[in-house]
This record gives C-alpha cells, sequence and structure tokens, in this order.
C-alpha cells in the first residue's frame, strides 16, 4: 500500500514514520528543501524519544522517503495525509492557509482516485472546504477524478508518540462514504489486529473530537490549578486532596497535577481555536474562556510567589530554573510557562541560570543571549538566591539536595510541579514553596 504524508512536521514525520514501521510504503513531502535533505541524511528536525532510529530503519528498508515533489508522491498513492501546520491567528482562529494550498497541490496533480485525508488540527467545517479546492483545481484541468475527503486527528503526546501511534487509546476517522471507509479500513488493519479500536463517524463529528479532548484534557488542568490556589488560602494540601478525588474512577489520576499552567502546540491553539469556532456560531464557551484565562494566570504564580517571599525585592537575585520546555521528553517551548517567567524575571532584574536536558538551544533562539545556559543542573545553582523546578524532568526529580546546599547562595525552591516533598527538603535546610501547599520553613 502506497500513502503520502505532506508535512514534515511533528505530526507528519510521526504518521509517516509509524506508517511504514507495519509495513506501508510513505513518501514524506514537504516544501522546505534543506528539512528534506536534513531527513534524507538522518537529521531530525524534532527530539522524540525512539523516533530517529525508526526514521533510519524504515528509510534503510526503502519503506520511508522524503522529498519536495509531491507530483511524483501522488503516482500509485491511495491515500494522502495533509498534516501540515495550523497556527492561531490574532483572534485564535486556525489559519488554513497552508492546508487548502495542499489541497490546491492535490487538485493539481492526482491522476487517480484518492481518500484525501486530514492529520492536521482543523475547525468544524474544514472537509467541505478542502473539498472545494481540489473540486476547482480539477475542473480548471478539465480532470473527471474522483475523491474522498475524511478526517483523521491524531491524538499524540508529546515525548511518547510513538507508543500513541502504534498503540492508541483509539482512532478516529471521518468518512463520507463507504469507499473511503474500506480504505482507511485496510490501512489501519495492522492496528486493529492488535485490538486497537477504529471508531469511525461522519466528518464534522471527527473534526469536533479533537478539540473536544484536548480541551476537556486542558479543563481538568485549569480545574486543578484553581483548587490548588484555594488550597493555600484556606490551609488544605491540595496533593492529598488530589489523591483524594483521583481514586474516584469518575474522575481518575490522569491530568489533575497542580502545576504553572498548560502549554506546547496543541492544548493553548485548540482551546482558542474551539471558542473562536463557537464565536462564529454566536455560542459563548464559558468555561473555556475561564480554562484560558485561569492557565494564564497560573503561568506567574512561582512570580507571585517568588516576590511574596522577597517581600518584592528581586532585583538583583541570581535565579537557578530546571527545565525550559511545556513539559518533559520534548525541546518544544511554545507557550511554555518558562518563556513568561523568564520575561517577568528579567524585567524585575534578576540574573536567570537555565538548565534543560533537551530545550537549551530552542531557548537560546527565543531567548538569546540575556539568560545564562548552564552545562548541567548543579551549574546553574552557583550562587542561586532560589531554584525554580519548571520542567518535571526525571533527572530533576531525585537531585542530591546536599551539594546543591553547598552550591546555594540561599537554600529556596520553589517547585513549579510539585515533584519534592516538603518535609525532605526541610530535613536538608532546605526552605520549600510548592503548589497549593504550605511554605515549609527551612529549620534553624
Amino acid at each position: 500500500m502506497n500513502i503520502t504524508v505532506v508535512g514534515t512536521g511533528y505530526v507528519g514525520l510521526v504518521t509517516g514514520t509509524c506508517f511504514a514501521d507495519v509495513g506501508i510504503h510513505v513518501t514524506c513531502v514537504d516544501v522546505d528543501e534543506q528539512k528534506i535533505e536534513n531527513l534524507k541524511q538522518g537529521r531530525i528536525p524534532i527530539y522524540e524519544p525512539g523516533l530517529e532510529e525508526m526514521v533510519e530503519r524504515n528509510v534503510e528498508k526503502k519503506r520511508l522517503q522524503f522529498t519536495t515533489n509531491i507530483e511524483k508522491s501522488l503516482k500509485d498513492c491511495e491515500v494522502v495525509f495533509i498534516a501540515v501546520g495550523t497556527p492561531p491567528d490574532e483572534d485564535g482562529s486556525a489559519d488554513l492557509k497552508h492546508v487548502l494550498s495542499v489541497a490546491r497541490d492535490i487538485g493539481t496533480y492526482m491522476d487517480d482516485y484518492l481518500v484525501v485525508v486530514t492529520k492536521s488540527t482543523v475547525p468544524v467545517g474544514t472537509a467541505p472546504k478542502v473539498k472545494k479546492e481540489i473540486q476547482d483545481t480539477l475542473a480548471k484541468r478539465n480532470a473527471d477524478l474522483q475523491f474522498d475527503v475524511a478526517s483523521n486527528p491524531e491524538f499524540l503526546k508529546e515525548g511518547a508518540a510513538i507508543a500513541d501511534f502504534l498503540k492508541p487509546d483509539r482512532i478516529v476517522i471521518g468518512v463520507e462514504s463507504e469507499k473511503a471507509e474500506a480504505l482507511m479500513n485496510r490501512l489501519y488493519k495492522p492496528f486493529v489486529l492488535n485490538g486497537h479500536p477504529v471508531i469511525f463517524m461522519d466528518i464534522p463529528s471527527a473534526e469536533m473530537t479533537k478539540y473536544a479532548a484536548n480541551s476537556m484534557l486542558a479543563t481538568k488542568i485549569s480545574f486543578m490549578n484553581d483548587i490548588a490556589n484555594l488550597c493555600e488560602i484556606v490551609g488544605a494540601d491540595v496533593n492529598l486532596v488530589r489523591k483524594g478525588i483521583g481514586s474516584d474512577t469518575r474522575i481518575g489520576h490522569k491530568f489533575i497535577y497542580p502545576g504553572i499552567g498548560y502549554g506546547g502546540s496543541c492544548f493553548p491553539k485548540d482551546v482558542k481555536a474551539l471558542i473562536h469556532t463557537a464565536d462564529a456560531y454566536k455560542y459563548n464557551m464559558r468555561i473555556l474562556k475561564a480554562v484560558e484565562e485561569v492557565n494564564e494566570d497560573q503561568k506567574s504564580v512561582l512570580m507571585t510567589k517568588m516576590a511574596r517571599y522577597f517581600n518584592g525585592n528581586l532585583k538583583g537575585k541570581t535565579i537557578a530554573m530546571w527545565g525550559l520546555s511545556f513539559k518533559p521528553e520534548t525541546d518544544d517551548m511554545r507557550e511554555a510557562p518558562a518563556l513568561v517567567l523568564i520575561e517577568k524575571l528579567l524585567a524585575a532584574g534578576c540574573r536567570i541560570q537555565v538548565y534543560d536536558p533537551q530545550a537549551m538551544d530552542e531557548a537560546r533562539h527565543r531567548v538569546g543571549d540575556r539568560i545564562v545556559y548552564a552545562n548541567d543542573p548543579h551549574e546553574a545553582l552557583i550562587d542561586a538566591d532560589c531554584l525554580l523546578l519548571v520542567t518535571e524532568w526525571h533527572e530533576f526529580r531525585y537531585p542530591n539536595f546536599k551539594v546543591m546546599g553547598k552550591l546555594m547562595k540561599n537554600k529556596i525552591i520553589f517547585d513549579g510541579r510539585n515533584i519534592y516533598e516538603g518535609n525532605e527538603l526541610v530535613q536538608n535546610g532546605f526552605t520549600y514553596v510548592g503548589i497549593g501547599t504550605r511554605i515549609w520553613e527551612a529549620q534553624s
């Protein structure tokens, strides 16, 4: 079976590589010539555990190839995935110009029946626009070719994308014909054999499912952060509250960990896009607007705690920061809370020393030389007035507190992910400030 994936960003590259790994012949297409050349040389543009090895293996077996030539890629192709970016416009709506440009290219170069699948996250109502672009382009060619459109949203978690694709919770596919459903069933047959559910539905429902899923998860995060802030005020411990409610099977333990807000390429963009879609239909998404507001405020919560602890006197303070990416196991800093904290700390006159296992180059690109980049976690702590734990990378979970205390000027930790225990920190002479808990003062 031959398929084409247009777009070699995070979604497109993972999608194409994983399909190739189960024996399908995949051609990945991108307009970026340098990116394609790098991929041919085995240089991966993103950090995702296991992806580089999988790309190398499937290129070697000739199941995966990369090109800038979409015309050639559509020869003998049965399914083409559109997996290009849909960045948010200023009003929060998804920008579909890249998606529709690919649709025109497909209409220009297709020479037989195709199923055209949107893998990009697109608003409800995008499929008819894609269909019209292809139809109009075919009409200009006087080409009487049949095709179907479909929607197959991705549900990949950065840092675990390969496992999510190969062993998914579910595969959602929106189709408009039995022919398209049969072809998509054949494409996903290797996954069905392993018992992973394929859920077929109409296209608008599939498009909505993606936004609804991410918005629900974002809602759980903001709800828990709101609860954490109230816990501090009333003297409750959010870590205990989380365990108490998470034991309820109707709620569960996932996505109820308090912190400093969500970031990344999906949740912020998808929440905004769904709000914008509702506004376009004159419906007010009251809950999601509150979710967004809580999240933006939460990104500054560590700054507020620091300012309170130091009585507003932050000028000249040296701040160590562990973690820059919006979550562990990725170098992605899009909408990362670290960026908000860095800007606020710099504005307050602080010196910032940072370390992240993967996102240092991305931080240099985004922040430049306004901060100090350490070679390891301990170097970031030298003469620091406090440590901000921003991203819960595994290597930060069990540090040597005795060594840390010798390096720091003041033994104070502001834990933005609640990965440490206050009583343990106090025993090691630290003052500990978490999210939704009391302040654990260092023993004198």
